[in-house]
């Protein structure tokens, strides 16, 4: 969204258009001061980020299901912990990286890896998500199944630790995106949509989205949906199908 202007011109642009709360991939290219000022200058607040995901372009996807890279995990969580103490979001999202999600050993690791980074959290009141991602999409990801992640939270028993729900990647993963809605509402801290296949606005493809939304109201859903898709023409030229839900 927005990608036709610079990093720091996004926010007044999300502003324009109606939107109240924003996330983005990663802040650590700017000082987490300045992004503060950006958002209380434009009245806006900060849904989500993600914690350092090491070389993104070379590969990385994080750290926290990986044996060996513990110290870079520490690295990321005392990074994430320092921009969040600025930018004040509702959630860190953590990146579990490329490893095999059958190995009992990352299991293990992802496990202890969620549970630190969440009481570190906990101490700044501040929550930290999983989620689950298609393996089409991102080869080899280790988190990518729903009901794995859900059943590890609920294991974890700690109130910051919540799924982030995107409705793509759980199209692709599984379908059955209403019954799981209302199985792990209940766990869901942030939800994120785009078409599928085409990853686009969210109005064509096999998902019923109208639906969707309406069914997220029936739920009492009171996060954030984040508009994680490509547009077809530019931004402002695709929020057509936003008219029926500004607030």
């Amino acid at each position: 969204m927005f990608n036709d202007r610079e990093f720091l011109d996004r926010f007044a642009a999300a502003a324009d258009a109606g939107f109240k709360t924003v996330e983005y991939l990663f802040p650590y290219d700017y000082p987490p001061d300045l992004l503060a000022s950006m958002l209380e200058r434009t009245g806006l607040t900060q849904a989500l980020f993600n914690f350092d995901a090491g070389d993104f372009s070379g590969g990385d996807r994080g750290f926290a299901a990986l044996i060996g890279r513990e110290q870079e995990f520490e690295r990321s969580l005392a990074t994430g912990l320092r921009y969040a103490q600025a930018i004040r979001p509702r959630y860190l999202h953590l990146m579990a990286g490329i490893a095999d999600s059958h190995d009992i050993a990352a299991r293990e690791r992802y496990k202890s890896s969620v549970k630190h980074a969440a009481l570190v959290l906990a101490q700044h009141d501040i929550g930290v998500t999983i989620e689950p991602i298609n393996t089409r999409d991102m080869p080899g990801y280790f988190l990518n199944n729903i009901d794995f992640a859900a059943n590890l939270i609920a294991e974890l028993g700690l109130p910051n630790v919540k799924l982030q729900f995107d409705i793509y990647h759980c199209q692709i993963i599984h379908g059955d995106l209403t019954m799981r809605l209302r199985k792990y509402i209940d766990l869901i801290g942030h939800i994120q949509i785009a078409s599928v296949p085409s990853r686009n606005e969210p109005l064509n493809g096999e998902i019923n989205y109208p639906f969707i939304f309406d069914e997220l109201g029936r739920l009492g859903y009171q996060g954030a949906v984040g508009c994680e898709y490509r547009p077809r023409d530019g931004t402002l030229n695709g929020l057509g199908w936003f008219e029926p839900y500004r607030v």
